[in-house]
C-alpha cells in the first residue's frame, strides 16, 4: 500500500513541478544515435559485457542490449557510453 502511495506522490511532483520523470522516478535515460552509439544514465552497475552484449542492471531490473562490435567508450558509475552495431535493446524484468 505505501509502495502505491509513494508511486502516486512520485508521478503527481514530475507532473505538478515539471520535474524529469527519469530524475524522479530512479529511471534510465537511454540516447541512441542511430545504430552506432547508446548513451545510458541513471543504471545501477554492469553485470556483463563482451563485443555482442552487455546487460546492465537497473532499479527494476536489468537492460540487455545486443549487436555487434561493442566497445565501451565511457564508463562510469551511473553513466555508461557503448559504440558498435546495435541490434535490440530489451528490458528484463528483475
Amino acid at each position: 500500500m505505501a509502495k502505491k502511495w509513494g508511486h502516486r506522490v512520485m508521478s503527481w511532483m514530475t507532473k505538478h513541478m515539471e520535474l524529469p520523470q527519469d530524475v524522479m522516478m530512479d529511471l534510465p535515460r537511454i540516447t541512441m544515435i542511430g545504430q552506432i552509439h547508446i548513451y545510458i544514465e541513471n543504471h545501477r552497475g554492469l553485470i556483463a559485457f563482451s563485443d555482442k552484449e552487455i546487460r546492465l542492471l537497473l532499479k527494476q531490473g536489468q537492460l540487455l542490449v545486443k549487436g555487434k562490435a561493442f566497445v565501451i567508450k565511457t564508463i562510469l558509475p551511473e553513466e555508461i557510453l557503448l559504440e558498435g552495431k546495435i541490434d535490440q535493446v530489451i528490458f528484463l524484468k528483475g
